[in-house]
Parts: structure tokens; C-alpha cells; sequence
């Protein structure tokens, strides 16, 4: 469960991240700014129009202002205020319905930086993940700089907020939802994962100390992404990347 707002995201900032916030229409969207003189791309088209096809105001700012405003350093002309993203429950991440494919989840224990956070849900998005868990505490929520790097996915991806990953894995155990830990001292191979194909949740460690103690106890498996040449580790969201996709191979096996 959560409350609305814990997760953030009211401002969105980028030509594609507004653009797919207009389009999903999944939370309501005060008003849009747009820099003086932007040159009208096709981009910047589609967001005037879909502005005004949803009834938002669309204003034009000195682009001095818009970047003062701005949270990220290159919000492209572009500035959205919206209702937060809200918080799913996790329990109804984790259920089954009929009709529709397992549960595919990834969590996140402790990653803080928001770009990785932000590629990693669109990367989890793009391989048919149907939702995603975020630690409360010491994790990066969805700044704009999250909310820009995701260029769309936190309008579609449900995001659950928890007060602790491993608590969170055993309700998601408890739920018939296979627990999968990826860390660089994993038990076995991330290729050939035959759980992909059930209820699952991938679950992703901090940049630079991996998973938590905890975190890798509550998993029922860990793997690794085999590694070759002077380098022992990858950046998260490129690990995460690995291993959403894996899991997205396997079920259309």
C-alpha cells in the first residue's frame, strides 16, 4: 500500500517524457510550459496538440525562467506540473490474473542514482515487466531527473513504495513470486533462467555494493552476468538491462 505523492514525478521535464505524459492521460496535468522560440519539431507539435486535445494549459516562458524552474540541466524547452505518479500496492503487483501474463517485476535495493532509475524502469518497461518496487528509504524516487531518463515508463509502469526490500521479498515470496537476485558473486548463470517463466521479481543491489546482505538472503536464487576481460562488474541499469531481457527471451520461448 502507499499514499498518493510519496513517489514524486509532479514535474516532468523533456520533449518525450511530457509528450508521453499528454498521451497516457493517466494522471491530470496542470499546465505545460514551453520555452520562447522553441523551434516547432515534430515533438514539440504533438505536445501543443495533445495539450489541447486533453484541455492543459500550454504556456510560453522566457527560456531563462523555464531553466531556473527546471530540475534537470537540459529540460529541452519543455516543462510539465502534474499530479505525482501513485503509489501501487505491492500485493497487487504480486496477483495473478487471468488471462494475462505471470507477474514480472524488478526491484530496486538501494539504487541512487535517478538516471539509472529512470533507465532502468523504462528498460524493464520495454521488456514486458508489469511493475516495479522501490526502497523508501536511501533509493532515488522519481525526480524530474528520474521522471526524464524513464522518457515515459513511470506513466505506465506501476511503481510500488516499500519500507524495506526484504520485507518486501518475503510478502512477494509469500505470494508464489519467485525472488531473483543479480549480483556479481551470483550462485549461477543469469542465461537459461528457467524461472523466468513463472511469477518473478528481479532484484538489483546499489551501485558499487550490489545487494544488501538482506536482501540477497530473502532471494531464492542469485545469479550473475558472466563477465569477460579486466572489468568485474557492470553499471546497474546495464545489469538490469541483461537481465530483463533474459527474462523476456525465456517467456517467448
Amino acid at each position: 500500500a502507499g499514499g498518493l505523492g510519496a513517489l514524486g514525478g509532479e514535474q516532468v521535464e523533456g520533449r518525450q517524457a511530457v509528450r508521453e505524459l499528454l498521451r497516457a492521460g493517466t494522471r491530470r496535468v496542470r499546465e505545460v510550459w514551453l520555452a520562447e522560440g522553441i523551434e516547432e519539431v515534430k515533438a514539440v507539435a504533438e505536445i501543443t496538440a495533445a495539450a489541447r486535445e486533453a484541455g492543459v494549459r500550454v504556456r510560453s516562458v522566457g527560456r531563462g525562467r523555464l531553466d531556473a524552474a527546471a530540475g534537470t540541466s537540459a529540460p529541452q524547452g519543455v516543462l510539465a506540473f502534474a499530479e505525482p505518479v501513485p503509489e501501487a500496492d505491492l500485493a497487487d503487483l504480486a496477483r495473478r490474473r487471468a488471462g494475462a501474463p505471470p507477474p514480472f517485476l524488478l526491484v530496486l535495493d538501494g539504487v541512487t542514482d535517478p538516471h539509472n532509475l529512470g533507465a532502468l524502469l523504462r528498460t524493464a518497461l520495454c521488456a514486458g515487466a508489469t511493475g516495479a518496487v522501490l526502497g523508501r528509504h536511501r533509493s532515488a524516487h522519481l525526480t524530474p531527473a528520474a521522471v526524464k531518463a524513464a522518457v515515459g515508463a513511470v506513466e505506465y509502469l506501476p511503481v510500488a513504495l516499500v519500507s524495506g526490500v526484504p520485507a518486501a521479498l518475503a510478502e512477494l515470496k509469500a505470494g508464489g513470486v519467485w525472488t531473483v537476485g543479480l549480483d556479481v558473486d551470483g550462485d549461477q548463470p543469469l542465461w537459461g533462467l528457467e524461472v523466468a517463466i513463472q511469477p518473478i521479481a528481479v532484484v538489483l543491489g546499489a551501485e558499487g555494493r550490489g545487494l544488501s546482505r538482506l536482501t540477497r538472503q530473502r532471494c531464492d536464487v542469485v545469479v550473475d552476468v558472466p563477465m569477460q576481460g579486466p572489468l568485474g562488474s557492470l553499471n546497474v541499469a546495464a545489469a538490469g538491462a541483461l537481465a530483463c531481457f533474459e527474462v523476456a527471451r525465456r517467456r517467448r520461448e
